[in-house]
């Protein structure tokens, strides 16, 4: 049987820095994200890949958690001086740097978790937007390798 894709839009505002830019993106600034979630499996019975409801509900909570944040470099000492001075403000400490490449990889990881357990699913695309024409795009097999002896 033949595979399809679905794809799903979010969009959230979040703050950053990138403090080893030699240009503006080391000083804090912030950018409204635009997220494209595709899947690419086999339709069941009834034809559907996944429901739309079903891939919203794995994706909005990382949107929640991003969403009027500033998503914080654990290794930026100055951002988290700041932020232990500071516990009112909505912030998500991340392993690494905050590159567009880097959270996109986070995210789609992060999906992919949670998207593993629908066997009909082959293949996880997640496009991230930072500006209107600049984007990072993961893709991961959502499929095990067959054990065969």
């Amino acid at each position: 049987m033949s595979t399809l894709t679905i794809a799903k839009e979010f969009r959230w505002e979040m703050g950053h820095r990138l403090p080893f830019h030699a240009g503006h993106c080391s000083n804090i600034h912030g950018h409204s994200y635009r997220m494209r979630v595709a899947i690419v499996g086999t339709p069941d019975a009834n034809g559907m890949v996944m429901d739309f409801y079903d891939l919203a509900a794995a994706v909005e909570p990382i949107v929640a958690m991003l969403d009027h944040a500033f998503l914080c470099d654990s290794g930026d000492e100055v951002m988290q001086r700041f932020f232990r001075d500071h516990p009112d403000f909505k912030v998500v400490h991340v392993p690494f740097t905050t590159t567009v490449e880097n959270i996109c990889r986070w995210i789609a990881d992060h999906l992919a978790q949670q998207l593993r357990r629908y066997k009909n699913l082959e293949r996880l695309q997640v496009r991230l937007y930072e500006t209107a024409t600049a984007y990072a795009e993961c893709e991961l097999s959502l499929s095990f390798p067959s054990t065969k002896a």
